[in-house]
């Protein structure tokens, strides 16, 4: 089998000057988005196209629906979840808020020399139990070794494979001034679990990782409000602030987000001022971000709160004409801030 159409040819010169590549290239802030729209896209003949979670392609005339991802959290475990689970969810995820059901799933173990055989053992279990909880299947993959002290233990990558739900339309192109932004529950958990986990910070706080799949969720939403529903991300690297941030360049309108909407729990929170952190930058694993035409946002809303673990959805903000490609943040006291997309990588190595 074979892409339908062959890619374009380049388009444009590459602008990438970054002398070196830092850890900042991959926290998905601004540098990453230097380094994918200055070096990739120019190169790989995207450049003008969004740049999306996954992508649809013709294959032997039938869209399919594919992404891919890489991991390389540390530690390898921490509550709630571990490298294993999040290979599966994130790439389940990517496919489900870019409107997909997703099917197959492929992955590549890079191991260190060294690893304890129980560990890559545990982490294959953790896989193969999400994948059957998320109903996709693994079938197939790779394994390379690399020296000891190269690979932190393990990295993994997954690509995953889905089928386009023709009901869902989702692109930053369909979003309309008064259109609702809706998140489906408390954001940061992740990032603070295994910021904790590293023991980099005193602080006992009850908390675990909301790593899991948002296909219920998801699911639920299209069936109640697909007609209304114009754009979905799952806000992982970066956070919400850097997830809003990209649609409102690429849709060339304002957002508006009321921040006293946003859940955040109470440690998390604590967390984040005592490292002088905003939460709003912090990934997340199990959340996603939709935004739904004014008509169909009660509708929607009543949809994710419906399934379990849906129950602290909220609308958090509305899209606005002015002031374009920009977030403005608005407090319960009548302040307002303009909330930037992730500039360096505060916590790095957190999925």
């Amino acid at each position: 089998m074979s892409i339908a159409e062959p890619l374009p040819p380049p388009v444009e010169t590459v602008r990438f000057r970054d002398a070196q590549i830092e850890m900042a290239h991959g926290a998905g802030g601004k540098a990453s988005r230097r380094l994918v729209e200055g070096l990739f896209a120019p190169l790989f003949g995207s450049l003008g196209t969004p740049l999306t979670d996954a992508a649809t392609v013709a294959v032997a005339g039938t869209d399919v629906v594919i992404t891919t991802d890489a991991f390389v959290v540390r530690p390898l475990q921490f509550r709630g979840g571990s490298i294993g689970t999040l290979a599966v969810h994130g790439t389940v995820n990517d496919l489900v808020v870019s409107g997909a059901s997703p099917c197959a799933l492929v992955a590549t173990f890079v191991l260190e020399a060294g690893l304890p055989g129980d560990v890559l053992e545990r982490e294959a279990r953790a896989m193969a139990d999400a994948a059957r909880r998320s109903g996709i299947s693994i079938v197939g993959g790779d394994t390379k070794v690399v020296e000891h002290g190269k690979a932190d233990g393990m990295y993994i990558t997954t690509t995953g494979l889905g089928a386009p739900d023709r009901r869902v339309r989702c692109a930053a192109a369909s979003v309309r001034p008064g259109d609702q932004v809706i998140l489906s529950g408390p954001i940061g958990d992740h990032g603070i679990t295994v910021l904790l986990a590293r023991g980099d910070v005193d602080l006992d706080a009850e908390l675990q990782s909301d790593t899991r799949s948002v296909g219920p969720l998801v699911a639920s939403l299209v069936e109640e409000a697909a007609h209304g529903l114009r754009w979905m991300r799952d806000p992982t690297r970066g956070g919400v602030a850097t997830a809003l941030n990209e649609l409102a360049r690429d849709s060339g309108l304002g957002v508006a987000l009321f921040e006293e909407r946003v859940p955040v729990r109470d440690a998390v929170r604590g967390a984040c001022e005592l490292l002088g952190l905003d939460v709003l930058h912090i990934a997340n694993e199990g959340q996603f971000l939709a935004v739904v035409a004014p008509a169909d946002a009660e509708r929607a809303l009543d949809a994710i709160r419906a399934v379990p673990g849906g129950e602290g959805a909220a609308v958090i903000g509305e899209i606005r004409d002015t002031p374009a490609r920009t977030v403005i943040g608005f407090s319960p006291f009548g302040g307002s801030r303009v909330i930037e997309m992730l500039v360096g990588d505060p916590l790095p190595r957190i999925c």
